[in-house]
């Protein structure tokens, strides 16, 4: 723990009680048991990791820290004191707040208005003084060290100048205790560096934070604590130095030692690829890429890497017809898709996982059998129409074949954990069976063993004779591709076959090595250690 976490009070020289300690806490909804005798304590000016697997209780702990959900047994102290009332909103915003992955910032205000909502002015019928109000956005963002214009709208931020914002908010309410529940999902690496410098100068203030990802040595690099929760309840709490990640691994799943987490390089591909199913030639996207050319073959899963603004998603968005282009093509097993068109797209043989499930990837209110149909609803009945009973059937099967953890068909795909939901819309992809699959970051946010089945079946897809492009800047998404290419600001900068170190990759994401943006890639040497030229080269497989 941290030096804060363990000072005393002033007042006694007694250790300071947590800033948020929960024992016993029992939650039931229906059947389902969501928590069972849980427990959690995070200390003042601590970074504290929780862990688990989708579906592990983590997010009912959440609603339940947070005053959303009241616990059926048990007992929530703040500071030593017993939690507020269920219900006074005002009272649980002094103690603790929530920055969720998904930003609850009003895209269309200022950040002056989000940081006060419903605070703008003095009382209910004085006038909102802006110049004031501005004035104070200055100094509250300024304390805490966020440079973001208090002016600017907060549709215009950044996502993480957003999260800024959001504990900014968070902590003018009194709140010294802040749950991040996948903060560094959509940061590239120079964001989650700046993200973490933050929350560690914060701590120094005394603010103590619950840290929940499902990137483990995001763990090992910014908390002191971790605590693992497992099957509705509480596995062990232990000093993150003290445990290593084979063993964290072990906890979070009931699996002992006898296999690796999912770091290895992947499963056996087809061991000779065989002709280009995928070529995207002279793509032009303005302001995403110029010029790019690759080609991805039969039996091979190649892999599109680079940071956020390096332009690789848009690249695989284009693929699957999201995106017109100002020039270029994109030829599927040699049929052309028409830029722009998702229908093109899906006639060619393309699949698409998207990178957001909730926005791009889910219709919330529906089942998991119409989530998991949708690209083949003309399949399910003569004539343009859908009948219940092939819906069912067909959705029952994907059920099957992806392992769904669900009640069934026709439960809500909103009841779902994350990793379960992510299953649903990889499910809805391969369900025309595609030539091609582009997966978008596919295991954002979801647990290790999630993570190990998605990348598996996106292997599969290759070994069936098909091909797949894996859009991500996640290592382990990688590590399952037989070829990786490397973007940075718009253009293919390194190539790497198999067997490449994670310093090599990283570094030809982030740019070290690369030409200056006015010049061509370097033609005949690498411009990354470890890294083959990425234009006029030999493409490697596995």
């Amino acid at each position: 723990m941290t030096d804060t976490a363990s000072g005393t009070a002033a007042d006694s020289g007694r250790p300071a009680p947590p800033v948020a300690e929960a024992t016993g806490i029992g939650k039931r909804f229906g059947a389902t048991v969501a928590l069972r005798d849980a427990r959690i304590r995070v200390a003042a000016g601590e970074s504290h990791a929780l862990v688990g697997r989708n579906g592990a209780g983590k997010s009912t702990l959440v609603s339940v820290l947070t005053g959303i959900q009241q616990p059926d047994t048990g007992t929530l102290r703040f500071s030593g004191e017993p939690a507020p009332a269920f219900g006074d909103i005002d009272a649980w915003r002094t103690r603790v707040a929530c920055v969720y992955q998904h930003s609850t910032v009003i895209g269309e205000l200022t950040v002056a208005e989000n940081l006060f909502l419903n605070r703008q002015s003095e009382g209910a019928v004085r006038p909102i003084r802006w110049r004031q109000l501005r004035r104070r956005a200055t100094e509250l963002l300024g304390e805490y060290g966020v440079e973001v214009d208090p002016a600017a709208r907060a549709r215009d931020l950044t996502v993480e100048q957003r999260q800024f914002v959001e504990i900014a908010r968070a902590l003018s309410f009194g709140a010294r205790f802040i749950i991040l529940d996948e903060p560094t999902a959509k940061l590239d690496a120079r964001g989650i560096a700046r993200l973490f410098d933050r929350l560690r100068a914060l701590q120094r203030q005394g603010v103590a934070f619950l840290f929940i990802s499902h990137h483990l040595q995001e763990v090992y690099d910014l908390c002191a604590t971790v605590t693992v929760y497992r099957d509705a309840g509480h596995v062990l709490t232990a000093p993150v130095a003290e445990l290593g990640h084979q063993a964290l691994v072990e906890a979070m799943t009931g699996e002992t030692a006898g296999r690796a987490p999912f770091v290895a390089g992947p499963p056996p591909a087809v061991a000779t690829p065989g002709a280009d199913l995928l070529a995207v030639e002279h793509l032009t996207l303005p302001g995403a890429c110029e010029d790019l050319s690759l080609t991805v073959r039969s039996g091979e899963v190649v892999g599109l890497a680079g940071a956020a603004a390096s332009g690789n998603v848009r690249v695989g968005e284009t693929v699957a017809g999201l995106h017109r282009a100002a020039g270029g093509a994109v030829t599927v097993a040699g049929r052309g898709v028409r830029l722009g068109s998702v229908p093109s797209a899906l006639a060619a043989g393309v699949g698409l996982i998207p990178e957001d499930r909730h926005l791009q990837g889910l219709v919330a209110g529906r089942s998991v059998a119409e989530n998991a149909t949708l690209t083949v609803t003309g399949q399910l009945g003569p004539f343009g129409t859908v009948l219940p009973g092939r819906t069912r059937t067909f959705a029952q099967r994907m059920i099957s074949d992806l392992d769904i953890k669900t009640p069934g068909a026709a439960t809500p795909v909103s009841a779902l954990s994350g990793g379960n939901q992510q299953k649903v819309v990889a499910a809805r992809a391969l369900a025309t069976d595609p030539h091609v699959l582009v997966a978008v970051r596919p295991t954002n946010g979801v647990d290790v063993r999630s993570k190990e089945f998605l990348l598996g079946r996106i292997r599969d897809v290759a070994a069936d004779g098909k091909a797949a492009l894996i859009v991500s800047d996640e290592l382990d998404d990688l590590r399952a591709c037989d070829r990786v290419v490397v973007m940075f600001h718009g253009r293919v900068v390194a190539e790497f076959g198999g067997g490449w170190q994670d310093e090599h990759l990283v570094a030809a994401m982030e740019g070290v090595g690369a030409a200056d943006d006015d010049d061509p890639p370097a033609s005949g040497t690498a411009p990354a250690s470890g890294a083959t030229p990425a234009s006029g080269t030999e493409e490697h497989g596995r």
